[in-house]
């Protein structure tokens, strides 16, 4: 036991896989659908899957090429998420604050990214690291509650959990480029986050987060239109024009 914390305190190789992250979204993405209604609405439903699908074709092979999971959640909340293993899960309230394809596709992008830049699997790996006697006892063993919780944990990443700043910061960047490959307009993501502020469901202050503020963020997403709108523009010259309708 001694020799293995030690190789866990001076290793960097992740403790917990991807592909076991991956199953346990997929319970905890089923949990939600028995718990919350969903959506029966064609229209909506269409409208969703017709941004995601354009978002999801421009993403890097591996993940262009499996088989996505898209829910609507008939709910009031101001939410969506996307979580390992294909699942992309959106809160009707979002409907309400997104005003239109290119807004929603903002938010899709962005949780589409914590998927594909592993922000899920990096805080579970990071957080193994620092328990590393609950760790060490459950590698031992073969797992355990310590790796049944934090593997939980990564699975409720963007559900109900937050991610970091840091990680925030990269969705964001990493989403706009994918919604801007898609043919949606990168400008829109700022007027998304004004919308959130005046719903009343930004985020605090930038110094009480973990999250960017609103401003902040707005300010960071404008600074990179230098390299979103040309690829915007190159899309919609390669046809990449969507046309999704709520």
């Amino acid at each position: 036991m001694v020799l293995l914390l030690s190789a866990l305190g001076g290793c960097s190789l992740p403790i917990y896989s991807e592909a076991k992250l991956e199953k346990e979204s997929e319970l905890q993405f089923d949990q939600l659908r028995t718990a919350t209604p969903v959506s029966n609405d064609v229209l909506v439903n269409r409208y969703v899957n017709c941004i995601a699908d354009a978002i999801i074709a421009t993403l890097p092979a591996s993940y262009a090429n499996r088989e996505w999971e898209v829910v609507v959640f008939d709910s009031p909340q101001v939410n969506a998420f996307a979580m390992p293993g294909g699942h992309i899960g959106v809160f009707t309230g979002i409907l309400n604050v997104a005003e239109n394809q290119d807004q929603l596709a903002a938010v899709i992008g962005h949780e589409v990214a914590h998927v594909t830049e592993h922000h899920a699997l990096e805080r579970v790996n990071r957080e193994a690291t620092t328990q590393l006697g609950v760790v060490g006892a459950s590698v031992a063993l073969g797992g355990g509650q310590g790796t049944a919780d934090l593997l939980q944990m990564g699975a409720m990443l963007g559900l109900s959990l937050p991610y970091g700043r840091k990680q925030e910061s990269e969705a964001d960047a990493v989403g706009l480029m994918y919604m801007a490959d898609a043919g949606f307009d990168p400008r829109q993501s700022v007027q998304l986050w004004t919308n959130m502020e005046k719903t009343g469901n930004s985020q605090p202050a930038q110094f009480m987060s973990t999250h960017p503020s609103p401003d902040s963020r707005q300010l960071d997403l404008i600074g990179l239109w230098v390299e979103a709108l040309p690829r915007y523009n190159a899309a919609r010259e390669a046809g990449k024009q969507p046309n999704c309708r709520p």
